[in-house]
């Protein structure tokens, strides 16, 4: 139990430290954008091409396209952002908090309530107009912002609500990367598709058959996948997930070996001409060997899903997602009314993301609780689990990326410029709010 504990605080920490970045990457972007000379070269910077061939083929193409280095970030860097969420809920799954039913029913039911209410008002405020098509932009929940947040308020927040809005941001990202398959998926090449199964089918053969659990194996496999979904019609980020998926969950070395092992070495170091050479500037080669082993035998006792999923991290927490909010939160100010925040878009934004992200959260945990369907997080009250719901309302990186994929032709430019400013006020206003809420409504120590 307190190597779980350590293992979530761990996690948690590092997902509030990313917040920060993210934080500094907004404004930069807000800043840039909107400066006289900088603004233009903040535009034409992500349509720069980005290639890289090898003879004849090109990797980094889109149904025989080059890539800007937008849709690089997008479709490409983004994929491993995918990537980790995939592992992260494969482990949440086997040994985390969706691993039973009992512990997993409530942040899930919650995240439901959480992204069907946000739709609902969207849509029954955009129908009829030719924005409908992103009502799915504020059901998500940003888990660095949101356990950012909470990170502020120390440990005054008990640990059980954090694992309650860290479960239900990861329930929601399940339901973000279903949206992104079923609906921004298009003209589909079967072919192509074909290829994807035939490389799904080795991953598993390797993982469940042959055992394979080099690291390097599931990557370059999981480069060919992302490849061939990327001109297949369906988005290449669900690649992501689909590799996490089958990355093997158990290590090569048990614990008992490993332990074994490590003493049977160390032993040998601690005899008295073992240890005269250890004292000396030069190891002998029976040592180097000897350290090599266990070396060897630490890296094998951690299992590839995990080794990734903690390599991974700083990668995505500090330099893609930033660079992902750098390049996508560039909202531009001139020649925008006042209105775009008061109607159309925006508007709808604002409300799924304030309002609907907080009434589904809240009411469908409230429901779930009373009707004893799942316990309330121990030493929670009502007034906390609101502050919760209000952060979740912080939609940001997923709500981004998924107006970006919602208004991505030149014809909807203006709108997705008010989707974004949507975005960033729903989320700034939930992140205010439920952190000035919970300030007050939790114990002072």
């Amino acid at each position: 139990m307190e190597k779980i504990f350590y293992s979530t605080k761990k996690i948690l920490k590092r997902f509030a430290e990313g917040g920060n970045i993210l934080i500094v990457a907004t404004i930069l972007a807000l800043l840039i954008a909107n400066m006289p000379v900088l603004g233009e070269w903040y535009e034409q910077l992500w349509q720069l091409p980005v290639s890289l061939e090898i003879g004849g083929f090109s990797v980094f193409s889109h149904n025989g396209h080059t890539m800007t280095l937008m849709q690089f970030i997008n479709d490409a860097l983004m994929v491993i952002f995918f990537f980790t969420v995939g592992l992260e809920i494969k482990r949440e799954v086997l040994v985390g908090e969706l691993a039973s039913v009992r512990k997993a029913l409530l942040p899930i039911i919650a995240a439901c309530g959480g992204m069907i209410v946000p739709v609902v008002i969207f849509y029954s405020l955009a129908y009829g107009s030719d924005y409908a098509n992103g009502c799915a932009i504020p059901m998500a929940t940003d888990i660095a912002f949101s356990l950012g947040v909470l990170a502020m308020l120390g440990s005054r927040v008990p640990a059980s609500l954090k694992v309650f809005l860290a479960t239900l941001a990861v329930a929601d990202d399940i339901g973000g990367i279903l949206v992104i398959a079923i609906f921004y998926s298009s003209d589909i090449n079967y072919m192509m598709l074909l290829y994807s199964v035939v490389v799904v089918a080795l991953l598993l053969i390797g993982a469940n058959f042959l055992k394979i659990k080099s690291k390097l194996f599931y990557l370059g496999l999981g480069a060919v996948m992302w490849y061939l979904f990327l001109n297949s019609g369906i988005h290449s980020t669900i690649a992501g997930v689909i590799v996490a998926f089958c990355v093997p969950a158990t290590p090569s070395f048990a614990s008992g070996n490993y332990i074994a092992t490590m003493r049977d070495r160390l032993s040998k170091f601690s005899d008295n001409e073992s240890a005269r050479v250890l004292d000396s500037r030069f190891l002998s080669k029976e040592q180097i060997d000897w350290l090599k082993e266990m070396e060897n035998a630490s890296d094998k006792v951690i299992s590839p899903l995990q080794d990734l999923e903690d390599s991974l991290q700083p990668l995505v927490n500090y330099i893609i997602i930033p660079l992902f909010a750098f390049c996508n939160a560039g909202v531009i100010f001139e020649g925008m009314s006042i209105s775009a925040v008061y109607s159309g878009v925006g508007l709808a934004v604002i409300c799924g993301l304030l309002i609907g992200k907080f009434v589904g959260v809240f009411s469908f945990t409230w429901a779930a609780i009373k009707l004893g369907i799942a316990p309330r997080p121990t030493g929670s009250n009502w007034k906390m689990i609101a502050g919760v719901a209000m952060l979740a309302g912080i939609g940001f990186t997923v709500s981004l990326f998924i107006a970006t994929l919602s208004y991505g032709g030149a014809e909807y430019a203006q709108i997705l410029n008010d989707a974004k400013l949507g975005i960033l006020i729903g989320s700034l206003l939930s992140g205010f709010l439920g952190y000035t809420y919970l300030s007050k409504v939790l114990p002072k120590k």
